[in-house]
C-alpha cells in the first residue's frame, strides 16, 4: 500500500504541476482548478491509494458501480466528493441523490424533475452541471448548444436546481479548443461559472479555456480494465 500510495502522490504531482502550467499560459486563469479523477471501472483497491495521496474529488460514470465501490471507501476516508459524470436514467436518480455530491450530467427536463423530487425527498440540494453535446453528436448525451441557455434558465426557475455549470464531451476526432471556447461563450450567456471540460489528452486546452473541473482518468490510473 505505501508503495501504491507514493506512486499515486508522484502522479497527482505532475499533473497539479501541468495544471498549474496550463492556468498560467494564457490570460487569467480560473481562481482554482479542480481534479476530477475519473475512477469508473477501478476497484476499490486501485481508488485507496489516491484518497492516501490527499486526493479527494472522483467521478463516476454508473450508479451501480459506484454503490458497490464507493460505500467502504468513504467509510476509510473523509471529505470524499464524489462527482456522477455519466448519463442518468430517471429511474437511478434516487440512488444517485443518494450515493453522488455533484450531478455533471442534466440533459433533459424528465431528468431535471426526477432530480429535483429526489433532492426533496432526501433533505439534499446536490450542484449540478448542464450536460451540453457541444459537438452535435447522435451517439452522445447532452442538450443541444442552441437549447443550453435556456434549458439552464428552465432548471433553474422552473425545476429549481441549483445549477452551477456546464458540462462537455468534445468530439475524439477534431481539435478541442474550438469547443470549450464555444462552451466558454454558453456559460458566460447562461451566467455560470463552472466548466467541466478537458480529459486527459486535452485537458491543458481546457484550462487555457477556461475550464474549472479536468476530469482525469488514464494519465492517473493507466489503461482501464477491459471488459470481461
Amino acid at each position: 500500500m505505501e508503495q501504491a500510495a507514493a506512486r499515486a502522490n508522484e502522479r497527482l504531482e505532475t499533473i497539479r504541476a501541468r495544471i498549474t502550467k496550463a492556468q498560467k499560459r494564457f490570460g487569467p486563469p480560473p481562481a482554482a482548478v479542480t481534479l476530477v479523477a475519473v475512477s469508473k471501472t477501478f476497484p476499490a483497491e486501485a481508488i485507496a491509494p489516491y484518497l492516501a495521496a490527499g486526493q479527494l474529488v472522483f467521478g463516476e460514470n454508473r450508479v451501480q458501480e459506484a454503490k458497490g465501490k464507493w460505500p467502504g471507501l468513504r467509510a476509510s476516508y473523509d471529505g470524499i466528493e464524489l462527482h456522477l459524470i455519466g448519463p442518468l436514467q430517471t429511474n437511478k436518480a434516487r440512488e444517485a441523490v443518494a450515493l453522488f455530491d455533484v450531478i455533471e450530467t442534466v440533459d433533459r427536463d424528465k431528468l431535471a424533475v426526477a432530480l429535483r423530487d429526489e433532492m426533496e425527498r432526501a433533505g439534499r440540494n446536490l450542484p449540478c452541471f448542464v450536460q451540453v453535446n457541444i459537438g452535435g453528436e447522435q451517439q452522445k448525451a447532452g442538450i443541444a448548444p442552441d437549447e443550453a441557455v435556456a434549458f439552464v434558465e428552465r432548471c433553474r426557475q422552473v425545476h429549481r436546481l441549483d445549477i452551477v455549470g456546464l458540462m462537455c464531451i468534445p468530439p475524439e476526432a477534431e481539435p478541442p479548443g474550438p469547443y470549450f471556447a464555444h462552451m466558454a461563450e454558453l456559460a458566460r450567456a447562461a451566467g455560470v461559472e463552472q466548466l467541466s471540460m478537458g480529459m486527459s489528452g486535452d485537458f491543458e486546452t481546457a484550462i487555457a479555456m477556461g475550464a474549472t473541473h479536468v476530469r482525469l482518468g488514464s494519465v492517473l490510473f493507466g489503461a482501464r480494465p477491459k471488459a470481461g
